[in-house]
């Protein structure tokens, strides 16, 4: 059941994490900004846990890089970056 639900909410959390990351610079070592996967980790098992989208701001929690080097934990305002997007059925 929850490798179901990975399967279709992905490319919405995917499209959703693009939305966020326009306009952001890309790491040199992934071409994506830092937090890219963190955001889009989080909010896939936010919505396979509740079985819907996170409301208001979140914190990302920290991660680590390639070089095990700290990236810190940042804000994120779901409210903002969700726009009018639903999940499927």
């Amino acid at each position: 059941m929850r490798e179901q639900k990975k399967v279709l909410y992905q490319p919405l959390v995917e499209r959703i994490v693009e939305g966020w990351a326009a306009g952001k610079p890309p790491l040199e070592a992934t071409g994506k900004p830092s937090g890219y996967y963190r955001l889009t980790n989080y909010l896939l098992e936010y919505i396979i846990a509740n079985g819907t989208f996170p409301v208001g701001v979140h914190a990302m929690p920290e991660g680590r890089d390639r070089q095990n080097n700290i990236e810190p934990s940042f804000p994120v305002d779901f409210d903002a970056i969700l726009g009018n997007a639903t999940l499927p059925d």
